[in-house]
This record gives C-alpha cells, sequence and structure tokens, in this order.
C-alpha cells in the first residue's frame, strides 16, 4: 500500500480542536478527489497543539509547528490567529515546509507562506467605513484591541475615513482579553461620536458591547470579523445589534450547493465555508503537485486557480499563483449583524 501524504493541523487556538473542524472538512475534500482518480493515495492528518496569542505564548505555536516538521508533513494548515500567522512566518520559510494560514493577517505570507483570508486587516477596515458612511456617520468613535491585530485595523480605519470625509474622532484601547470597558467607551462617547466601532480579536468584544449597552446609546455600532464568535454557543447575545464583518453569503451558491449535500444537521454556515475553502486549497494543492515533496506541494498549490469559493459573495474565486499568496480574489466580506441571536445579512 502507498505510503499516505501527511497533512499537519496546527491548532493554536485551544488544546481542543477548533470549531471550524478542520479535519472533516479535509476529508471530505479529499474523498472527493479520490474518487475523481485525482489523488491516488490517503491523506493521513496529524495534530499538534500550542496555546497561541493572546492566552498563550507565539513560542508555543513555533513549537507545534516544529513538531509538525518533525513528523514529515507536507503541508501545514493554521495557524488561525493572525498574531500567531505573524509571528511564525519566518520560522515557516526557513523549515522549508508549505503552510496554508487562515487569519486576517495579509501580511503572513511568503515564499511558502500561504494565506485564505478569514478577514483581513486591512481590507475589513475600509468595509466598515464605508459602511458608516453611508448612514451619514461623521465622527467615528472607535475601541480597539492593544495589539498587531488592533493597531492594524485601526491604521486603516484612519486612513479610509480620511478618504471619505470622515473622520476618527475619538479612540481608546483595551487589553486583548479585557472584561470591563466601561472607562474606554465613556471616553470614546465623550467625543460626540455619531458611530462606535470595535477592532480586535474579539475576545474583549463582549465588555465593549455590554458597556455600551449600559449606556443608553443607541447609535451604529459595528465591529470587524470579531463579530463571527457570535457563531459560537453563548455569543450571539452578548454582541446583539452590532453590525459586523463575516466571511459568508446568503447569495453564494457555493456555499448553497455544500449546505444541499452536506445535510441540515450542526450546519453552521460560516464554519462551512471558510472550512470547506480551506480544505479545498490543501487537497488541490496536494493533486496538482509535480512530485510529492513538499517544494512539490507548494508548485501545486501554486497552480491552483479559479474555483468558486464557498466563502464571500456569489463570484468569488479561490487560488494562489506565482508570487500571490492571498487565496480569496472579489467581494469575499460579507456586512452581517446579529439580530435576536440570528447572524443577517446587511450587504
Amino acid at each position: 500500500m502507498a505510503a499516505p501524504m501527511r497533512v499537519g493541523i496546527l491548532n493554536d487556538i485551544s488544546d481542543d480542536p477548533s470549531f471550524i473542524g478542520v479535519d472533516r472538512w479535509i476529508e471530505l475534500a479529499a474523498d472527493d478527489l479520490q474518487r475523481a482518480g485525482r489523488l491516488d493515495r490517503d491523506v493521513e492528518l496529524v495534530v499538534a497543539s500550542g496555546q497561541g496569542l493572546p492566552e498563550g505564548t507565539a513560542a508555543a505555536v513555533e513549537r507545534a509547528h516544529a513538531e509538525l516538521v518533525d513528523q514529515d508533513v507536507l503541508v501545514v494548515v493554521g495557524p488561525a490567529i493572525g498574531d500567531n500567522a505573524l509571528a511564525i512566518t519566518p520560522l515557516v520559510e526557513r523549515l522549508g515546509v508549505p503552510t496554508v494560514n487562515w487569519s486576517g493577517a495579509e501580511r503572513a505570507r511568503g515564499e511558502l507562506m500561504f494565506h485564505l483570508q478569514v478577514g483581513s486587516h486591512e481590507d475589513e477596515s475600509i468595509v466598515l467605513a464605508r459602511h458608516l458612511a453611508g448612514l451619514g456617520a461623521l465622527r467615528l468613535g472607535v475601541v480597539s484591541d492593544r495589539s498587531p491585530i488592533g493597531r492594524r485595523h485601526l491604521e486603516y480605519l484612519v486612513a479610509e475615513a480620511e478618504v471619505l470625509g470622515i473622520q476618527v474622532a475619538m479612540s481608546a484601547t483595551v487589553a486583548p482579553m479585557a472584561e470591563e470597558a466601561e472607562t474606554e467607551v465613556a471616553a470614546v462617547l465623550g467625543g460626540g461620536v455619531d458611530a462606535v466601532v470595535y477592532l480586535g480579536l474579539g475576545l474583549s468584544a463582549p465588555a465593549v458591547a455590554h458597556a455600551l449597552a449600559t449606556t443608553g446609546w443607541d447609535g451604529p455600532r459595528a465591529m470587524n470579523t470579531a463579530g463571527m464568535r457570535g457563531h459560537q454557543p453563548g455569543w450571539a447575545d452578548r454582541i446583539e445589534g452590532w453590525t459586523y464583518v463575516d466571511m459568508y453569503a446568503d447569495d453564494n451558491l457555493t456555499l448553497a450547493a455544500l449546505a444541499e449535500r452536506v445535510g441540515p444537521d450542526g450546519w453552521n454556515a460560516m464554519v462551512a465555508a471558510v472550512g470547506y475553502d480551506l480544505a479545498r486549497l490543501v487537497v488541490e494543492g496536494l493533486a496538482r503537485a509535480p512530485e510529492r515533496t513538499r517544494a512539490g506541494v507548494a508548485e501545486g498549490l501554486e497552480q491552483v486557480k479559479w474555483l468558486p469559493a464557498a466563502e464571500g459573495h456569489e463570484g468569488t474565486l479561490l487560488g494562489f499563483g506565482v508570487r500571490d499568496r492571498g487565496a480569496l480574489h472579489g467581494r469575499y466580506l460579507v456586512l452581517r449583524q446579529w439580530r435576536a441571536g440570528v447572524s443577517t445579512q446587511v450587504s
């Protein structure tokens, strides 16, 4: 029997598998290509966990990646958190194993570091600024995480606001794991703002949302993909009424076909869209590799092009290319809002 192709799954979120369920989607995509005769051997998954930032350390993620390299994987999937993806990008280049991170860190790209954008530290702020300007907001108040994620989002929000003729009138920062934000929210509202924005990883988002709710302020409120945490049990009620950036759209035909295929049990559209796109990138890279080596898989990933994405609005495309390490092309960011515990598309 031919030796399986080993795929490493780098879990930087917790000691347990992430709620995306990467393994399930890779198995589904691999089965598809095996039935089509495009994979002539099994895909074996190898998992390594390292509690990354902000709860843990970047060093733990580095060790988990190195562990996978030592176990002869051809490609690594992960990490998911932007701070951790940025931290290990130099390591990926040094160790020579193609890696597909699924974070929002556009800068976490390199010769061997491929990137499926689950959000974007740069693009999300542009989408939010244009949305709020369209609502007539002229003065934005921002509460952002004190982290590379928060700083990057804020930088691009300020730049886009200037282009649109609006301004970030007041801003404050919170710790990425803050449980209280009354002081920061009060400072922002004291600037006479028309809309409130939260930017960050999302662990501090409930504190910001709670602090804002207790003031009785009822203007527009928006956050970046931190709002996707509402798909996890117990989260949606904590950010009720907030508009946010998500990765799935109601008009996406690829996602609709996937829903019909896998059935309604345990269906979560965001989880499915991200997991399925991530899995197809990896498995297509294996199938297209001219040789079953790490360098061959990197070349195979470059040859993945123009797949219809399950993420984003209909027409979003998935793939890489020579010097192109960002997988999603087109309108891949979708504005949604949490209403009575349900994510409803805004635009």
